[in-house]
């Protein structure tokens, strides 16, 4: 983003605006933190904020600063639409592509306010007026952190800022363990816990908290892990009928994939979850060094995201989409064993 770009936005901010603030569907940490920090700082001059998301997020995320006020797409679609209608901007977070946002992406392709992108994913599609693209970037919330530093506002940090933005840093550098956490990320990191962002208690919602049902998901899921050592890959799978006997609520398999990338030797790491409400095999793929997942991705499960972070699906069943894992892994075992 330009300083005339920033000079722009500064003059379009000036005067009261009403605004909506979307991210993508199925909102993680650093789509609810990144859309409730900015909208805790835009509501400081702006009366007409509101954030949506195309569906609704886990549990563990229903107790961040003004996550109360969210609109969520799929059940309010007629006063969304009402007030993308009458917005005059539009903040797309998190995400580069109208796509990634489900049942809204049309009304937001046709929609003509102002629209303003801060991300930082890989290959931006061209809608935004203004873009804040940016893939070294841990995470969308330090973007905003910087955002508001390029406004000159970083004074207006208040508790309910900070704790949004910690949020999303948190959860997408996996607790600053990722490489994308760089000594500018602790240096944010410091600011906003001076600014009242409470580190343990941040921590304790979003991680310390589980359910019986979630734990012995987490068991099943661990049952039905996988190793293919000439490929240095493992995965796990999840059937419907487990996520159905173990009372799956959203977000119960967050970071699941995480324990098969922690395996010795495993550089490349899978998990795919059948969905048959959607009629799909949801896949989510970590990596650890060079070996980018965003790239496999993209070429074989209509996904994309990081270089060590991805997702994708699949239209096949689980045991065809396992299959069809197997049978490409073999042309990238160069690449994994060189990693």
């Amino acid at each position: 983003m330009t300083k005339q770009d920033i000079t722009r936005i500064k003059q379009l901010l000036s005067t009261p605006k009403k605004i909506v603030i979307v991210t993508h569907k199925n909102p993680d940490g650093d789509a609810i933190g990144s859309t409730l920090g900015l909208y805790h700082y835009l509501i400081k001059s702006h009366d007409d904020v509101t954030v949506m998301t195309p569906n609704d997020y886990p549990t563990f995320l229903k107790w961040v600063p003004g996550e109360s006020s969210i609109l969520k797409y799929d059940t309010q679609t007629a006063a969304c639409n009402k007030l993308i209608e009458d917005t005059d901007i539009i903040f797309t977070l998190d995400f580069n592509a109208f796509h990634r946002t489900g049942n809204m992406e049309s009304v937001l392709s046709k929609n003509a306010s102002i629209k303003i992108m801060i991300d930082h994913h890989q290959e931006p599609d061209d809608y935004a007026a203004y873009t804040y693209s940016d893939v070294s970037m841990s995470s969308t919330c330090q973007m905003i952190y910087h955002f508001i530093d390029m406004l000159g506002h970083t004074d207006s940090i208040d508790t309910n800022i900070a704790t949004c933005l910690y949020v999303g840093i948190m959860t997408d550098t996996g607790s600053f363990r990722f490489r994308s956490t760089t000594s500018k990320t602790h240096r944010i990191i410091a600011k906003l816990i001076d600014k009242g962002a409470d580190n343990t208690t941040i921590h304790n919602n979003i991680y310390d908290t589980n359910s019986y049902k979630r734990l012995q998901l987490l068991g099943c899921a661990l049952s039905n892990l996988k190793i293919v050592p000439e490929s240095r890959t493992a995965y796990i799978t999840l059937s419907q009928n487990e996520l159905n006997k173990f009372d799956y609520k959203k977000g119960d398999t967050e970071g699941v994939v995480n324990y098969a990338l922690s395996l010795d030797n495993v550089i490349f790491a899978a998990i795919f979850i059948e969905d048959r409400q959607e009629g799909i095999i949801k896949i989510s793929l970590r990596s650890k060094g060079e070996f980018s997942v965003n790239e496999f991705s993209k070429t074989h499960f209509n996904g994309g995201g990081h270089n060590n972070a991805a997702g994708g699906r699949s239209e096949l069943s689980l045991k065809n989409t396992i299959e069809s894992f197997i049978s490409i892994l073999p042309s990238y075992n160069k690449a994994l064993n060189n990693d």
